[in-house]
């Protein structure tokens, strides 16, 4: 229906105006606002009647997808999905995971099973899905931080800063990562990283660290020097050994151990023949 202006008998677009544009009633905000209103009072009911009456709780059930079918009818499809986070996630996972597809009722998306699927991708840390009436679903994900690489009985993966498993296939774009070796290591990796990052110019040579006995560290440096880090405070032995190297330059004298597990000194075994132990004392600090 067209509506015209009084003045002059002359529609608006025969003023130069643009003329007004007709909403159908059955696709306006206030329908589509009282058909989501039906909906969430129905699923109400639905849930209450349930309890009180199987028969009920049928009807109801029933009640709530001809909604929905009519909702789809109104324009309620889903015909956006925007995902924020997403990097290592490949988007043929998302959607597999959201079993979601284009032109489905956007009220029929049951958003905590998502939910669920989502989080067991093996990226996924957590996620927060929503709806965006009237065609749109909102995913803002968090993806796991991978930490180190870990090797157990000459099995490899690729642990996160919780120490848990992301993935153990095509780990080879994460050789640039510390190798942590050891059944105990993952839960340890993370406490043991902050450790070496308190001595920059000792962390850029660490290769690998080997957990002994459950309870303490060797660090393998680059050119094949051992670090014996002791049980009860690494981090003091570590900054040790970086003041020892600024004083003494120990790792330009062939070292093949250097063991900091009395809290006194260093001792260093050299790989010449015949093996040599030199010891330098060390201060509490």
């Amino acid at each position: 229906m067209r509506f015209m202006s009084k003045q002059g008998n002359k529609t608006a677009a025969q003023r130069g105006r643009p003329r007004r544009r007709v909403v159908p009633l059955w696709r306006s905000r206030r329908v589509i606002t009282a058909l989501v209103a039906a909906m969430l009072a129905v699923g109400a009911a639905g849930g209450w009647w349930l309890w009180e009456s199987r028969w009920i709780g049928r009807r109801a059930d029933q009640m709530r997808w001809k909604l929905i079918a009519l909702s789809s009818d109104l324009g309620l499809t889903v015909r956006e999905i925007l995902v924020v986070g997403r990097g290592e996630t490949s988007r043929e996972e998302l959607l597999a995971a959201l079993r979601l597809a284009r032109g489905a009722p956007i009220l029929a998306f049951d958003l905590k099973a998502a939910k669920r699927r989502v989080e067991q991708l093996p990226w996924i840390s957590s996620t927060a899905i929503e709806r965006m009436l009237p065609d749109t679903i909102f995913l803002r994900v968090r993806e796991r931080r991978p930490l180190a690489l870990w090797q157990n009985q000459s099995k490899f993966a690729l642990i996160d800063e919780q120490g848990a498993v992301i993935i153990d296939k095509g780990l080879g774009r994460f050789s640039d990562l510390l190798l942590v070796v050891g059944e105990d290591a993952p839960a340890h990796a993370a406490e043991l990283l902050e450790t070496l990052k308190t001595q920059p110019e000792l962390m850029v040579l660490v290769q690998t660290a080997v957990r002994v006995g459950g309870r303490r560290w060797n660090v393998k440096l680059k050119g094949g020097i051992d670090v014996r880090l002791p049980e009860t405070d690494p981090a003091k032995a570590w900054s040790r050994l970086a003041e020892y190297e600024r004083k003494h330059r120990v790792f330009e004298r062939n070292v093949r151990v250097l063991d900091l597990r009395l809290p006194d000194r260093l001792i260093i075994r050299q790989s010449s023949k015949p093996k040599k132990i030199e010891t330098f004392p060390g201060k509490e600090t």
